[in-house]
């Protein structure tokens, strides 16, 4: 493995004064309330409105404002993303079974009652966000859905972005941002009516939405830290260095720190490749700002001797996203272990991924995919279990329960399994007694 070129080192993404700044709101609003909501979006969005609730005359007004054309391609992607939502609930079974005589052991999948939709609104008002983490969990059966974004500008929340949520299914929209806006989710506060509390909160954001999420895990459920958005590319020479170059940018827009990696086996391709980046940033590339930083800082090319060692460089790296542009990719399909989301061939981009083509695009990051993959619709199911236990069965599971338990000298459980004993003598005894 020889680096072509390699990432500069990166500080610390959550500082001590970011960690400090996101506890201090969340400790104020928790005391406050809807105060010290107002207060920090005031201070930091600028926004103070008399209701952080839209109404349903501002949802009216936003969809005015979205034309037809954006409107059907919207619909197409709800539709989409419902659909994979679908097929991996079927996915999903509960069962009823018979394990011993008497003993009927059993699993439920219940849905989360409440769960809080962040859509991020700052460089990018991600209209995608918003289907992902609204239209699933209605798919799942989350009964209440309540969606936030932070404004844009005094118009409150983007039009399309509004629109999207109103039409995913949200049962509630808040405009509000950052770390205010999900303490408000966690903890509810008094509007004008009151928000109650979810049980959970999904969605991506800065690294002040990054570590409020971090900080509210156990007071309420989230779908899971994500750091700086990632891609990594295996590609052999069979492969287009401009296109790859262009999906390498791609992703590299999302912000300055986002990593971008080209793993290959032609020495040729990578060059080419990182010929073909410098030519998009010097001449048509539209967020060249942006993505030229990042690939500057983080952008990543590797030259490998094998299809094999480029499956242990993607294990090890263990991507968000992770494309394969190669000669064979189903070979990589078979052999890949750790990816968020994997995009297979040519025509398979990161940005279908990120959009709207079916699975969701909320992925671990920095590696987590080694022991979790991404949002899903089981995400908001609550996998439960259940026993069923009559005499017959209590007779052959409380010796060895009692047994155990004294083994562990807990010897209330050992009580407990042996009372239900007990009185199963007892029953038979006087049972007995009755025909003697």
């Amino acid at each position: 493995m020889e680096y072509f070129k390699r990432p500069t080192p990166q500080p610390e993404v959550i500082t001590q004064e970011i960690h400090a700044t996101v506890s201090e709101i969340l400790r104020a609003v928790e005391k406050e309330g809807i105060a010290a909501v107002r207060r920090y979006s005031e201070r930091l969005d600028g926004w103070n409105p008399p209701s952080f609730r839209v109404s349903t005359e501002q949802i009216a007004y936003a969809e005015a404002r979205v034309d037809a054309a954006l409107k059907r391609h919207i619909q197409f992607a709800q539709e989409q993303v419902r659909t994979f939502a679908r097929l991996q609930k079927a996915t999903v079974t509960e069962f009823a079974h018979e394990t011993l005589p008497g003993v009927v052991l059993g699993q439920k999948h219940l849905p989360v009652q409440a769960v809080g939709s962040y859509s991020p609104g700052g460089r990018y008002p991600l209209i995608a966000s918003s289907i992902m983490t609204i239209v699933v969990p209605k798919v799942a059966g989350v009964q209440r859905v309540v969606a936030v974004a932070p404004p844009r500008r005094a118009e409150g929340i983007y039009p399309p972005q509004l629109y999207t949520m109103a039409s995913s299914g949200a049962d509630e929209i808040l405009c509000l941002g950052g770390v205010q806006a999900l303490a408000a989710l966690a903890y509810g506060i008094e509007d004008t009516p009151s928000v109650e509390p979810v049980d959970m909160i999904v969605g991506a954001g800065n690294v002040y939405v990054a570590e409020a999420k971090r900080q509210l895990f156990g007071t309420v459920g989230i779908d899971l830290l994500a750091g700086p958005t990632e891609i990594l590319i295996i590609a052999d020479e069979t492969a287009d260095p401009m296109l790859v170059a262009a999906d390498l940018l791609g992703q590299a827009e999302h912000g300055p720190t986002s990593p971008a990696i080209l793993v290959t086996t032609s020495r040729a391709f990578g060059e080419a490749t990182a010929r073909a980046v410098d030519r998009w940033l010097e001449t048509t590339w539209p967020t060249r700002e942006v993505a030229g930083q990042a690939w500057r800082e983080c952008g990543t090319i590797l030259l490998c001797e094998s299809n094999e060692e480029m499956v242990q460089v993607a294990n090890t790296y263990a991507p968000e996203h992770l494309e394969v542009q190669t000669r064979h990719p189903d070979w990589f399909l078979e052999h890949l272990a750790n990816y968020g989301s994997l995009f297979l061939g040519a025509h398979a981009t990161v940005a279908y991924g990120d959009k709207g083509i079916g699975p969701n695009h909320v992925l671990p990051t920095e590696r987590a995919s080694r022991y979790t993959g991404g949002l899903w619709v089981g995400k908001f199911l609550k996998t439960v279990t259940y026993q069923h236990v009559t005499p017959e069965g209590s007779r052959l599971v409380a010796p060895a329960i009692a047994a155990i338990s004294d083994a562990e000298l807990m010897m209330g459980h050992a009580l407990t399994a042996r009372l239900r004993l007990d009185q199963e003598v007892q029953a038979v005894g006087k049972e007995q007694e009755r025909y003697s």
